[in-house]
C-alpha cells in the first residue's frame, strides 16, 4: 500500500527510470500530449480517467481548455487535467491509474469556474471533485506532493497569452473556450474509412443508424441528439429505438453530423454513466440502404476470424 505524498513524488521519479520490461510489463507509454509534457512524470496509460482509449483522442478532449489555462485562473488547472487525462502509469498501479486529490479538483475549479460563467460555461460533470479521493484517505497525487519537473510552464509565462480581455491577437471562443490565432479555427476531423479493416480494428462498441435532431455546441460537453432507427450493435449499454444523446470528446465535433439526416454512426460507449461516445476514430456516415447488408457481412467475417483463433 503506498502512502500520499512522499510516496508518490517517488513514484514519479521512477517511472523515469524503469527499465523497458518493466515499462511493458505494465503496459505504460510516454506521454505524448503537448499540454502535459511538462508535468513530473513522463509515463501514461490508457484508457484513461474520462475514458479516452489513446492519448490521440485524449488530446482532442484537453485542447478544449487551451484558452482557459491561458487565463491563468488557477495554477492547479494544468496538474489536475493532466493527472485525469495523461494519468501518472506505475508499476503498483497497473489496473487502477492514480487520480488527483480532491482538494487540487476544488482549487482548480473554485479558480476558473468563475471565468467560465462569464462565456455561459459550467464546471463539467466529468470533471466532478466529489468523485476523486481526499489526500488523507487513499492514494492520489497533487502539486505540493511531486517535485516539478524542470523548466518552464509555457501556460503560466503570460497569463494574457490567450486572454480575450487583455490581448487582441488570441480570441476566447465564447462556444468552447478554445484559443484560437487570428486566423480563425483549427479543427480538422481525420477521415476515418468505413471499411472492414477499420471496423475490425476499432472494434466499435455500438453501431446505430440514426437521424441527427440537433447538434450543440454549447459548454464543455458538445453532444448529439439523435433519434435511434436501427441498432446493429451495442456493447455495455442498452440502446433502445429512441432519441439519445450522443456525446463528443472534442468541441471540433469530430466526426460531423449534418441535422435532418440519417447517418450510420459507430462509436464507443462509456458503461460507468451509459453514454455513447463519439470521438476522433469514430464513423459518422450518411445513411445508405446497402450498409445493413454490408454490416452483417462484416460481422459474420469477424465472428469467423475469432472462433479460428480459439
Amino acid at each position: 500500500m503506498l502512502f500520499p505524498g512522499l510516496s508518490v513524488s517517488l513514484l514519479a521519479v521512477s517511472c523515469a527510470l524503469w527499465p523497458a520490461a518493466a515499462v511493458r510489463a505494465a503496459s505504460c507509454e510516454s506521454v505524448r500530449i503537448p499540454l502535459c509534457r511538462s508535468m513530473p512524470w513522463n509515463m501514461t496509460k490508457m484508457p484513461n480517467h474520462l475514458h479516452h482509449s489513446t492519448q490521440d483522442n485524449a488530446v482532442l478532449a484537453i485542447e478544449q481548455f487551451e484558452g482557459l489555462l491561458g487565463t491563468g485562473c488557477s495554477p492547479d488547472l494544468l496538474f489536475f487535467l493532466c493527472a485525469m487525462y495523461a494519468p501518472i502509469c506505475t508499476i503498483d498501479f497497473q489496473h487502477e491509474p492514480i487520480k488527483p486529490c480532491k482538494a487540487v479538483c476544488e482549487r482548480a475549479k473554485n479558480g476558473c469556474e468563475p471565468v467560465m460563467k462569464r462565456y455561459n460555461h459550467s464546471w463539467p460533470d466529468s470533471l466532478a471533485c466529489s468523485e476523486l479521493p481526499l489526500y488523507d484517505r487513499g492514494v492520489c497525487i497533487s502539486p505540493e506532493a511531486i517535485v516539478k519537473a524542470d523548466g518552464p510552464d509555457p501556460y503560466y509565462q503570460d497569463p494574457a497569452r490567450c486572454n480575450p480581455e487583455s490581448s487582441p491577437d488570441f480570441l476566447m471562443d465564447s462556444n468552447n473556450l478554445h484559443c484560437r490565432g487570428p486566423n480563425g479555427d483549427r479543427c480538422k476531423c481525420k477521415n476515418v474509412k468505413m471499411n472492414l479493416k477499420n471496423y475490425e480494428r476499432n472494434n466499435y462498441n455500438y453501431v446505430i443508424r440514426a437521424r441527427v435532431r440537433e447538434v450543440r455546441n454549447r459548454g464543455l460537453e458538445p453532444t448529439a441528439v439523435v433519434e435511434v432507427k436501427e441498432v446493429f450493435k451495442s456493447s455495455l449499454v442498452n440502446i433502445p429505438k429512441e432519441t439519445q444523446t450522443l456525446y463528443y470528446s472534442s468541441s471540433c465535433l469530430c466526426p460531423p453530423l449534418v441535422p435532418g439526416e440519417d447517418f450510420l454512426i459507430m462509436g464507443y460507449e462509456n458503461e460507468e454513466t451509459s453514454r455513447l461516445l463519439l470521438i476522433d476514430s469514430s464513423i459518422a456516415q450518411r445513411w445508405k440502404e446497402k450498409m445493413g447488408k454490408k454490416l452483417k457481412r462484416w460481422d459474420q467475417i469477424v465472428r469467423r476470424k475469432s472462433q479460428s483463433r480459439h
